[in-house]
């Protein structure tokens, strides 16, 4: 199984991330498009294939966390659009095989009982977005080993699970689990993933605990961590260690390699 090391605010260029990745004796970096210095107009594909080389290490990519796909908004809609071609031009280009995504809820309205989501009010209109992003990138990708694994954050809402499940309609898209996020939603995602577990490709591994700690050092928190590594093994998953320090790092792989999980 690879493992990889997220982009830390301590790894703060390329090379650090790549020799913290080797450091720990990872596979991979997940590069984040969220940092400034990891945009996609600033990663370099030769560069990208250069560190790879002299660090034995792949990469995987986290696009934008804000990422409003279906935006009514049509600039805005294409602006994200167009920033998953680049990054799929990019990941062509270096081999990168997974290009992580969030699900935005996008805007809500608050009535004086309850929220209204406008993604679920205009539910078919943002469906209809959705299967136009889908197949966009379906036929961006073609047939390049890329899958865009749509990530769970803090509970699926009804709307974008149907979302979701329209983006599975398309071989390109995989699911990403967050053992993390599910566990500070109240165990809100982990029985529909389960039910597609046969589309998760990527996990996100981070121990938790009051209810909503994460990204803990593995070990140190309330999580089955064992569990999970474990499904992943039995499903071929790639994973992210999505610990956010160096040092958090270090003893999550030592935790690991004492259980002799890796």
């Amino acid at each position: 199984m690879r493992y990889g090391t997220p982009t830390m605010i301590e790894t703060d260029t390329l090379r650090r991330c790549c020799e913290v990745a080797r450091e720990q004796g990872l596979d991979f970096v997940e590069l984040n498009i969220n940092f400034p210095q990891y945009q996609l107009s600033m990663l370099d594909s030769e560069e990208l294939i250069g560190l790879a080389k002299e660090f034995g290490i792949g990469y995987t990519l986290h696009l934008d966390d804000e990422m409003s796909i279906a935006d009514f908004n049509d600039y805005v809609a294409e602006g994200y659009l167009k920033t998953v071609l680049d990054a799929i031009e990019l990941a062509k280009k270096v081999g990168i095989p997974v290009l992580n995504m969030h699900l935005s809820r996008g805007a809500k309205y608050t009535l004086p009982d309850r929220v209204v989501y406008f993604f679920e009010a205009y539910r078919e209109d943002y469906l209809k977005k959705i299967a136009r992003f889908r197949d966009a990138c379906a036929a961006a990708i073609g047939d390049a080993p890329i899958t865009i694994c749509v990530e769970n954050t803090a509970g699926w809402l009804d709307f974008q699970r149907a979302a979701v499940e329209l983006l599975l309609q398309s071989q390109t898209f995989g699911l990403t689990y967050d053992i993390g996020h599910n566990y500070c939603a109240g165990d809100a995602d982990e029985a529909w993933l389960l039910q597609h577990k046969d589309r998760l490709r990527h996990f996100h591994i981070h121990d938790s605990k009051d209810g909503h700690k994460d990204h803990l050092a593995l070990g140190t928190g309330e999580l089955d961590v064992t569990r999970y590594l474990n499904l992943a093994r039995k499903l071929g998953c790639t994973v992210v260690l999505e610990v956010k320090t160096v040092e958090g790092l270090a003893a999550s792989v030592k935790w690991m390699a004492k259980k002799e999980l890796m």
